[in-house]
């Protein structure tokens, strides 16, 4: 349930080129019940894109600090940022990278500014930021680590079928949870990247957040080890025996349930994960490929230890579909679910009411 006055949610419009335009006006044309999604884009695109596909929504400009409107299907507020240059549908423009990562910059504000309770983020394609001169970012995830100025996060994907309920019935192979000790990595640095710190705190924050945000009250998480059988006893590799194991053990210490490591070719099967909460995979496509396989287009991205909420879609910007109206709005509507029960249960946690106003 989320709070009576329906949390304010900044949605990003994403990479003006893909699908992420036409899935925020498809999700308002639709309607969300339960909370009130303001885009943060460029409402001339917004309203161009809306016209191609003959969607009906009646976009409303806000200023800064105007009242969020009550949700209406048909109805889309907009906190507007500007294009730097002109949009075609799957054809990428590495003038607009700039745009998009200022509408990030914006939704990060609001949250932080009260004015919204969450933020939910449609696909961008790291390719063209990057190639704008913005060599350091990898991503979402890291690019909200930095601007909130925490130490460390978490990538966790969930299905639709796991986002609900405080532990996921293991028994249906669509109930998943699964956070990542590595993100966006090339493979070759993933071995030096798994430390004894970078565990310990990824650890600790997947199971704080579990309790956090899904009410798990004593979270158990089952821990994937990096090489093939999880090493086989150091023949396969000496990540297991010297890092994963000893960090696992002291963090039982501190009070963690803890499984693992184990195979992760065998680790996700209803047998092991009878009674596990969460999955933590050493890297992206160790855990996300079994997870997309169970529920791709029914997840949603959640990103843990953050001073906010942020979720996001499962997907990337599918420039082959952009402005073709094929463009599925499912993995949206999950992910802005998912926000809103998020910022329900962190007004509850804090008595407080960030973004109702």
């Amino acid at each position: 349930m989320v709070s009576p006055a329906a949390p304010v949610l900044a949605l990003t419009s994403g990479e003006p080129a893909g699908i992420g335009p036409e899935l925020v006006l498809k999700l308002a044309a639709e309607g969300v019940a339960g909370t009130r999604p303001v885009a943060v884009g460029d409402q001339g695109l917004l309203a161009e894109r809306a016209a191609a596909l003959g969607l009906a929504v009646e976009l409303v400009e806000l200023a800064p600090g105007e009242a969020v409107p009550a949700a209406r299907p048909g109805r889309l507020p907009v906190w507007p940022v500007a294009l730097r240059a002109p949009v075609r549908p799957g054809v990428l423009e590495v003038a607009n990278a700039d745009y998009v990562l200022e509408t990030l910059d914006v939704a990060i504000h609001a949250c932080r500014a009260g004015q919204a309770a969450g933020m939910v983020t449609a696909p961008l394609h790291k390719g063209v930021i990057l190639d704008a001169g913005h060599g350091g970012f990898t991503g979402h995830t890291e690019y909200l680590r930095d601007a909130c100025g925490v130490e460390e996060v978490v990538m966790m994907l969930a299905t639709d079928s796991a986002l609900h309920a405080e532990r996921p019935d293991w028994s249906g192979s669509a109930a998943l949870r699964v956070a990542l000790a590595t993100t966006h990595l090339p493979l070759r640095e993933v071995a030096d990247a798994i430390t004894r710190e970078r565990l310990m705190r990824v650890l600790r924050i997947l199971a704080a957040d579990l309790t956090r945000w899904f009410g798990v009250a004593s979270p158990h998480i089952a821990v994937c080890g990096l090489n093939p059988h999880a090493g086989e006893g150091g023949h396969l590799g000496r990540e297991e025996l010297e890092v994963i194991e000893p960090t696992l053990e002291a963090l039982r210490g501190e009070g963690l349930t803890l499984d693992g490591p184990l195979p992760a070719d065998t680790l996700f099967t209803p047998r092991h994960l009878a009674g596990v909460d969460a999955v933590l995979a050493m890297y992206h496509d160790q855990g996300l490929p079994v997870l997309k396989y169970a529920g791709f287009g029914r997840a949603a991205n959640i990103t843990l230890g953050l001073p906010l909420v942020r979720t996001s879609v499962d997907h990337g910007t599918a420039l082959d579909l952009a402005g073709t109206g094929r463009a599925d709005p499912g993995s949206l509507r999950v992910a802005v679910a998912l926000a809103a029960q998020m910022a329900a249960r962190g007004v509850s946690l804090s008595g407080g009411a960030p973004g109702a106003g």
